[in-house]
This record gives C-alpha cells, sequence and structure tokens, in this order.
C-alpha cells in the first residue's frame, strides 16, 4: 500500500517502502552532462559517495574495487568503462 510522503522541499509523492527519496528532487539532481549523465543513481550516488567524481579519480580504482561499492552493477561498469576509453584513460589494473 503506497503512502503519501511529503519531502522537505515541500513535494508531495507516494511510495509503498520506507525509502525517504523523493522523486522529483532526484531528478533535479541528475546531471545532464558527463559521464555521470549516464549512469543510474544508485551508481551516481555510490561513486559521489567515494569521491570519484571525474575520469582521473575513477582510472586510479581496479574494477574490483569499484564492484565493492553499494549500487555499482554490470551496467554501470560497462558505461564507465566506455567513459574512461573515449577519455582515453582505463580502471587500474
Amino acid at each position: 500500500m503506497k503512502r503519501r510522503k511529503v519531502c522537505a522541499q515541500g513535494h508531495v509523492f507516494y511510495k509503498s517502502s520506507d525509502c525517504p527519496t523523493c522523486p522529483t528532487c532526484e531528478a533535479a539532481k541528475r546531471p545532464t552532462g558527463g559521464f555521470m549523465a549516464e549512469l543510474a543513481a544508485p551508481a551516481r550516488r555510490a561513486l559521489q559517495g567515494a569521491g570519484l567524481t571525474t575520469l582521473a579519480r575513477l582510472s586510479k580504482r581496479t574494477e574490483a574495487q569499484m564492484r565493492e561499492l553499494h549500487g555499482m552493477g554490470s551496467n554501470a561498469l560497462a558505461k564507465l568503462r566506455a567513459s574512461l576509453r573515449k577519455a582515453g584513460l582505463s580502471f587500474r589494473e
């Protein structure tokens, strides 16, 4: 059963889970350009939480380290590999 919720910004939304994330606020946070724009919100939040907001910082990590981040799945890793390759970078070996 979906419950009515109101975020701190006053947006009204309905969710059946206890998740407090407002869909309107999350959509406003979504980047419009760069490699982060291609990622789903959980992967984006995982990277931001780890301080990996640039491709240069990302290239200093191994794929195994990236897989350990909560929210980082195979689809996100494939998109990150492609973004790194396009910039002439790669994950650390």
